[in-house]
């Protein structure tokens, strides 16, 4: 096998400490291997990972660990265990490993932290999705140090998040787990998310590297065909800019084949791309059981000893969760098929990433005695990120609900359901549906409880469930709501795994209309004459048009992602009017199934056009949402200028400027986007796309100037040759309330010869809100 390094005589990774060489010196073959693999100590048969049941090793822990170890996995996240009972567990047996190893070198742990430390008792945040809604960076930065923080006080060092999969197909079920179809938003709240759990002194690991999310027909696991532009534009950003900009110490590769080369067993991505070209020197981290895939999904290898040396090589440094395949590399270098030297370098990463979290020198003398996983800080992170999500579809003056409402009737299957507000990957949903009757260990109010809370008269029915078939219900649901002055409709998803739900990982659909019989719920209840809002907490975007455009539909309709713990109370403080929705669409809502896969990021071929009889309009655009006030925004220019065409040097920053005012009578956040369209290039373009953005809060009457200082990389493609260019030509800029409609234009003429990025360039916008 080749080995694809160009230093493959230097046994150690560039760049560690002389503490570190000295131990790999000191190791031997059987101690480097046990730090490149972890442990699952409580994994049973719950299918918490893909084929969990057939790939988990059945080697005795005490045996396993003789050497030490690399990881132990998801100690907190398997099963409900009481945090300060396990912390205790989990120290003391690091102060084994400590002084029962030969080199008493601790285990790193980690767990999944998507929607909040995936623990009992922790709290639970909104998902992904939601982050992207709310396109808030700030706030999601706050949520991932309060996540971190948590982490770390119950010995935690690394934490399986975020997802930085640009959503393609909304029938994919880890839709959920992502924040946008569009890089850059994907790329900022990213990273904000890595700097805030990093700072907290928990490692970051990007997921899914790269290209999972582009999948053939949404289907989890399915193939890639994702031709090279396609993956330098769109997949790779958003991880270049969390390992440039955000300082990532760990990535996950992806399950995926790309084109037929399956990403675990890339050189090209994982070593070339990811280490050489950008710097990244952290640690490389196996998806769960995706070394061993290399032999038994792929077909790439034929034994676990190739397969563990195909994603050693190239540029995997751990397998996760287990030890299925690297302890066969012990045979590969007897043999002579593989070299010390490259374990001694991946060994050298995962030592050096121990000693950067302290683990080297810690004596874990006092555990935690008392752990809040879920104290006054994380409530109210949580429902700010749930009120700033929240999406307002339609609006036909039924809301916000008047102050004395009447009976308020709460319908449907989402309504009175606590998991309803969770995803895919919190504790509830991931761990907990498999241990019936054992509480939350937190409180998580449902829609009915916040509205009850707050108005006198709330009655409900379920009506009908999330699936299924049966209508036994609907009818005392829809006699409940023709006595009620106004029906909150409530319906959606429910999230899970493999089978169980109807979205999340494994749960990919072949239809984007909305589960079971929920439509058929909606639409009777909307033939009562009943005033309706019709709220959706899902877990990816359905086709809506019969809900949204036809004059028959709800007369409200309110998109909220999984919005978490506090999702109730938020919902109800929006529909009660306290608080103006604020959130904006980070994925286009699709008119049907068969329009799929639809990005707004469409060349002019990828829209409506004469030579087809099918549209992929979606039915609302990225971007979109409404508000209970309104939002003028002008004046914008460029560097200083608003009327002709203002000249600006390929590969030189600038600086857009806009006014924006709150026209209306209530406060509210507008989220100012500024898009670019570029009629002609060497390739074909979007017809639009996202520059910049930025959420600005405004009082009414009050007027705010925001600027956006524009990096060369935000106008950068792939051209002909894959050089990542600026090319000289017209552009024209816009700002608008949606990728789809426009305020104002601006004319932007690149000058000079086309400009090449380079490492060091920028590709953040800074931007500055100075109001008054």
């Amino acid at each position: 096998m080749t080995i694809h390094t160009s230093d493959i005589g230097a046994p150690l990774a560039p760049g560690v400490s002389a503490r570190v060489q000295a131990l790999v010196t000191e190791m031997t073959l059987d101690e480097k291997l046990a730090q490149l693999v972890g442990y699952w100590v409580d994994q049973g048969d719950e299918v918490v990972a893909p084929m969990s049941g057939e790939k988990v090793t059945s080697t005795d822990y005490a045996d396993a660990t003789v050497h030490g170890l690399g990881h132990l996995t998801r100690v907190y996240g398997t099963r409900p265990v009481d945090p300060v009972d396990r912390a205790a567990w989990l120290w003391s047996e690091q102060r084994r490993l400590k002084t029962e190893t030969r080199l008493g070198i601790p285990a790193l742990v980690h767990e999944e932290c998507l929607t909040g430390f995936a623990a009992w008792k922790a709290a639970t945040f909104p998902t992904p999705l939601a982050w992207g809604a709310s396109f808030d960076p700030e706030t999601v930065e706050l949520v991932a140090s309060a996540i971190g923080r948590s982490m770390r006080e119950v010995g935690v060092h690394q934490g399986l998040a975020p997802v930085l999969d640009v959503i393609r197909d909304p029938r994919w079920g880890r839709v959920d787990e992502c924040i946008a179809e569009d890089p850059y938003v994907v790329g900022t709240i990213g990273t904000a998310y890595v700097r805030g759990l990093q700072d907290a002194g928990v490692h970051a690991t990007l997921k899914h590297f790269v290209g999972y999310s582009g999948s053939r027909a949404g289907r989890n696991h399915a193939p890639v065909h994702a031709g090279p532009r396609e993956l330098q534009d769109v997949f790779l950003p958003p991880f270049e800019m969390a390992v440039r900009d955000g300082g990532v110490r760990s990535v996950m590769n992806s399950y995926a084949e790309i084109d037929g080369v399956p990403v675990a067993a890339s050189p090209e991505l994982l070593t070339d791309l990811l280490r050489r070209r950008w710097g990244f020197d952290g640690t490389v981290v196996s998806d769960y059981f995706a070394v061993d895939f290399l032999r038994s999904m792929h077909g790439v290898a034929g034994t676990p000893g190739e397969a563990a040396q195909l994603a050693l090589e190239a540029g995997i440094d751990v397998e996760l969760p287990g030890a299925d395949a690297y302890p066969h590399l012990a045979a590969r270098v007897a043999s002579g098929d593989l070299p010390e030297a490259v374990i001694d370098r991946a060994v050298a990463r995962v030592l050096a990433e121990k000693e950067d979290l302290g683990l080297l020198d810690a004596t874990f003398d006092d555990a935690p005695t008392e752990v809040d996983l879920d104290d006054a800080e994380h409530r109210a992170l949580a429902y700010r990120l749930a009120l700033e999500s929240a999406v307002l579809l339609r609006n036909d003056g039924v809301l916000p609900l008047a102050a004395a409402p009447g009976r308020i009737a709460v319908i449907g299957p989402n309504g009175d359901s606590a998991e309803a507000l969770m995803g895919c990957y919190s504790f509830a949903n991931h761990v907990l549906a498999h241990h019936p009757g054992t509480p939350m260990g937190f409180d998580i109010p449902t829609v009915r409880e916040a509205l009850a809370a707050r108005f006198p008269d709330v009655v409900a029915a379920e009506g009908c469930a999330v699936e299924g078939t049966d209508a036994s219900g609907i009818a005392a649901a829809v006699e409940l709501a023709r006595s009620a002055d106004v029906a909150v409709v409530v319906v959606g998803d429910r999230a899970g795994l493999f089978g169980r739900g109807t979205v999340g990982e494994g749960n990919d659909a072949d239809s984007l209309e909305l589960p079971g019989l929920q439509r058929r719920l909606v639409e009777e209840v909307v033939a009562t004459g009943t005033p309706v809002v019709m709220v959706l907490l899902t877990g990816r975007p359905y086709a809506l048009g019969w809900a949204l455009d036809e004059a028959t539909g709800p007369a409200a309709v309110v998109q909220s992602f999984f919005p978490g713990e506090e999702g109730g109370p938020a919902l109800a403080t929006l529909l009660a009017g306290d608080a103006s929705p604020s959130g904006r669409l980070p994925v286009s809502l699709p008119r049907s199934a068969g329009a799929q896969p639809y990005s707004y990021l469409h060349p002019i071929l990828g829209g409506p056009t004469e030579v087809t009889s099918t549209d992929p309009t979606p039915v609302r655009p990225f971007g979109f949402g409404l508000s209970y006030t309104s939002f003028r925004r002008e004046g914008l220019e460029v560097d200083g200028t608003s009327g002709s065409a203002v000249e600006v040097r390929a590969g030189d920053a600038f600086c857009a400027r806009v006014r924006v005012t709150n026209t209306g009578e209530h406060r509210g956040a507008d989220v100012v986007q500024l898009y670019a369209h570029r009629a002609v290039a060497s390739v074909t373009r979007p017809v639009a796309q996202l520059v910049a953005y930025a959420r600005v809060e405004l009082e009414p009457g009050e007027t705010a100037d925001v600027r956006f200082t524009i990096p060369a990389s935000r106008l950068a493609y792939s051209d002909r040759a894959l050089r990542r260019v600026v090319e000289p030509g017209e552009v024209e800029l816009r700002v608008g309330p949606s990728c789809a409609e426009v305020d104002e234009a601006v004319a932007l003429r690149l000058t000079g010869p086309a400009f090449e990025l380079r490492p060091d360039d920028a590709r953040i916008v800074a931007v500055e809100v100075r109001r008054g």
